[in-house]
């Protein structure tokens, strides 16, 4: 009964959209990939209207373009076509997909409104199941590596592995990169350069509230203090500094709260917490294996099998309220997953400034 009662929304195009339960199945990354239509996936979407997109009037009936990065059309193709097919049967229109790595538009044609609306709006229910299943490309960070905080930081992980390195699963590799340490305010999946364009616009759009907030000044910060999130101090993944304002104000939370709902009212984020987690990691058992891959995930997700926890007990004891460091914050950067710039931290794909 609370399923329906409060069933699951997903916003597309900044609508609103009820989403009732569905069995969902797996697709592997492999060439011949099953994306099987699914009748009961877009029934829900069918009481729906959509008004996202413009729905021309033409000499023979009616065309809707809709903007969809040309990763995703393999999902509306489906094994063979048979997901078009299905789609253009059932609304009795026809689909028009670009050629696959072609970035374009799906044009959806028919001779009735209705059925170009009711087209639409099941390809776009498609397109958001599987955009969720996407691990994330780009995120928003506050950089955290000023050269004060990563001298503290590499005495931090000195002084952890001289006095806790006996505790199960501690090791040097499982620390953070000095030059990328960062606190993530929210993560985007951007899967074509239009896209980063339109995060990066929305960003540019975002600086004057900001700046209302830090009063067109730099923000002054400290990384004091450790912090994990599980409940078992024995078996920890993720440990973070925790990250504050020097004047003990709440201009840090306030800007990406700001900044988090700025992104999630136009459908390019995903609230995960009521507030964001104001730290940054520093220690990691994704970083165990491979340094780069602060992203052992499986469709987005974590994938646990490759992970080995550490006790984190006696770190928590000793270097509890450990000083990394402080500095003026001045911006914020939309960054790129998987990648470094010229200083070591992430490349930027936009920015705002605080003054």
């Amino acid at each position: 009964m609370m399923d329906v009662l409060r069933p699951v929304l997903i916003n597309i195009n900044g609508r609103i959209y009820r989403k009732n339960p569905i069995q969902e199945e797996d697709y592997e990354e492999e060439e011949e990939e099953d994306y099987s239509y699914s009748q009961t996936a877009v029934e829900q979407c069918l009481d729906e209207p959509c008004d996202a997109h413009v729905i021309e009037q033409t000499e023979k009936g009616f065309r809707c373009a809709i903007d969809v990065p040309s990763v995703l059309y393999k999902y509306i193709i489906g094994k063979k076509g048979e997901t078009r097919k299905r789609l253009e049967s059932e609304t009795k229109t026809s689909i028009s997909i670009p050629k696959q790595g072609v970035e374009g538009q799906i044009v959806v044609t028919g001779a009735q409104r209705a059925a170009v609306v009711s087209a639409v709006t099941r390809v776009e229910v498609l397109i958001d199941s599987f955009r969720r299943k996407q691990p994330f490309t780009h995120f928003l960070s506050l950089a955290l590596n000023h050269p004060r905080v990563q001298e503290g930081f590499v005495r931090f992980s000195e002084e952890v592995l001289e006095r806790c390195r006996q505790d199960a699963g501690v090791e040097g590799s499982i620390f953070q990169n000095p030059a990328k340490l960062h606190l993530t305010i929210g993560t985007l999946v951007l899967l074509n350069e239009q896209e980063v364009t339109r995060a990066s616009e929305l960003l540019q759009q975002c600086q004057e509230t900001i700046r209302d907030i830090t009063e067109g000044k730099a923000l002054a910060v400290e990384v004091r203090g450790i912090e994990y999130m599980n409940d078992d101090p024995s078996m920890v993944d993720v440990l973070y500094a925790k990250v504050s304002a020097k004047d003990g104000s709440k201009k840090l939370q306030q800007i990406a709260d700001r900044l988090v709902e700025c992104f999630v009212s136009a459908g390019l984020m995903e609230r995960e917490w009521d507030q964001v987690k104001i730290h940054g990691t520093v220690m990691n058992t994704l970083f165990r294996k491979d340094p780069s891959a602060e992203a052992k995930r499986t469709q987005g997700k974590l994938n646990g099998k490759d992970r080995e926890a550490f006790d984190a007990r006696n770190i928590l004891k000793e270097f509890g309220e450990f000083y990394f460091g402080a500095f003026d914050l001045k911006c914020v950067h939309l960054s790129q997953r998987f990648s470094t710039d010229c200083t070591g931290y992430y490349s930027s794909a936009g920015q705002i400034t605080f003054t």
